[in-house]
């Protein structure tokens, strides 16, 4: 369970969010605090691209489908581990994932 701005968020054992549907923004940036991230920008685009990809395609994506896909909508800058790392160092797939209110990624441990 996580508690933000007064309301209660349910959540799986390694903190995902249990219901999609209750994801808001005030939820990321509570999470991305709690993991001393301070969200900006290029993070937003990412939790927003994330959040678009599963909408498409009902999954979330593992690290190496995350990193073309943002490569082919955002740019060569972009799609790299390394950028995707300096953004979410516990892991691109798992933390941006989760941030976004999405489970956690096949494929990942």
């Amino acid at each position: 369970m996580l508690e933000v701005n007064g309301k209660s968020f349910e959540t799986d054992e390694e903190g995902y969010l249990a219901n999609l549907s209750d994801w808001e923004e005030g939820l990321a940036t509570a999470m991305a605090e709690a993991d001393d991230i301070e969200l900006g920008p290029d993070h937003w685009e990412i939790i927003n691209f994330l959040r678009e990809y599963y909408e498409e395609y009902q999954i979330a994506p593992a690290v190496r489908v995350l990193t073309k896909a943002v490569g082919k909508k955002l740019g060569k800058d972009k799609g790299n581990s390394k950028y995707l790392y300096e953004l979410f160092p516990y892991g691109p797939g798992k933390q941006a994932c989760k941030f976004a209110g999405l489970p956690k990624p096949t494929g990942c441990v």
